[in-house]
């Protein structure tokens, strides 16, 4: 079979991930990397690959088969919107824009063309989380009664050198908590209600550098998440689960699911149970659940070669992306309004078939 020819636009720390996945997997070749910066230039020539200042720019003969955006948030609607309009697949990074109404016109257009759109909330596809929905969806805990999660880290000052970072549209909300709002919901469904603060105390950006969110789920469960990017802390996706080797690895928890017969900590997949009737005076009986430890990007760019190929449908699609969004945008109105957003009531509903 021919290899797929991926084009990877932005060249940041994520579009590099990107690139190095489709420059190792069988069956891909990174085609160009698209990135106006001296930077990005830098990069594809140490590669080897051709480098473009912009789309535009690609050369007919050197169309690639797919695209993935990995630019800033704010350019995701653009530069998505020239990849569909150029009738290619897209594999966008999350979010899939900083508004909605902008991510809802994107969602349009790929339908409208018949084009695939993707997007990278790739944790979904950590075998991990597999393995959680399947305890879940199985009744293993009875009914999912409450849910935490953390996402505590301190970013380094020179992270904000960029200067897309210290505005609006990025954030711990944006760029971080919008993982763990899209796992809540492909784990326990639509969110019916959000209720948030902020603060940007610690760097006084206008962006915030922590959050609390409250979210209640249309079945009933209620959920917390904590965030902040400026806590020195073992509490993270990124600090326990291993998937980027960047970061250094805790034997630690992010989430924890509770339920009327039992818990579950992620990302060990240590399962907490009752033996007999449940009884707070009774002990519990504790097992590790196993699972394959395998990349989720690697498994994120398998699942859109199939669908360059045609052989499978998004998992992911720029609908999910867009109701994720809009839980996301709902908690940042909250935030800034003090007030619980009903997500029904102004017709933001977190259900993926509407738009």
């Amino acid at each position: 079979m021919k290899p797929l020819e991926i084009a990877v636009m932005g060249a940041g720390l994520i579009g590099r991930r990107h690139a190095e996945r489709v420059m190792s997997e069988p069956g891909t070749v990174l085609s160009a990397v698209i990135d106006p910066s001296a930077a990005g230039r830098d990069f594809a020539r140490n590669a080897g690959i051709r480098w473009y200042a912009s789309f535009q720019d690609i050369r007919a003969e050197d169309r690639p088969d797919g695209v993935i955006v990995a630019t800033p948030n704010q350019l995701h609607v653009e530069n998505g919107m020239e990849v569909i309009a150029a009738g290619i697949p897209v594999l966008l990074e999350k979010p899939i824009a900083d508004d909605v109404d902008a991510a809802a016109r994107l969602v349009s257009a790929g339908e409208t063309a018949g084009v695939p759109l993707l997007i990278g909330h790739h944790r979904r596809h950590n075998p991990m989380i597999q393995a959680a929905k399947q305890i879940v969806d199985g009744g293993r805990l009875g009914r999912i009664v409450t849910v935490h999660g953390t996402f505590w880290v301190a970013k380094p000052d020179d992270y904000f050198d960029i200067g897309w970072r210290r505005e609006a549209g990025a954030g711990p909300v944006f760029v971080n908590l919008i993982h763990d709002v899209d796992l809540f919901r492909f784990l326990f469904g639509d969110v019916d209600a959000v209720q948030a603060m902020e603060s940007h105390a610690v760097r006084g950006h206008a962006v915030e550098d922590s959050a609390i969110v409250s979210l209640r789920f249309a079945n009933g469960v209620l959920a917390t998440l904590n965030g902040s990017d400026a806590v020195a802390a073992p509490w993270s996706w990124e600090a326990t689960t291993g998937e980027n080797p960047a970061y250094p690895r805790y034997d630690q928890f992010c989430y924890q699911i509770g339920g009327t017969k039992g818990s579950l900590g992620i990302p060990d997949l240590t399962l907490w149970t009752s033996p007999s009737k449940p009884d707070w005076l009774k002990p519990l009986a504790e097992e590790r659940v196993p699972f394959p430890a395998v990349d989720p990007l690697c498994v994120q760019l398998r699942h859109f070669c199939d669908v360059i190929r045609g052989d499978a449908a998004p998992l992911i699609s720029g609908r999910e992306g867009l109701a994720t969004l809009r839980v996301i945008e709902a908690i940042k109105r909250s935030a800034g309004s003090g007030q619980m957003i009903h997500l029904s009531d102004d017709g933001a509903s977190s259900d993926p078939q509407k738009v």
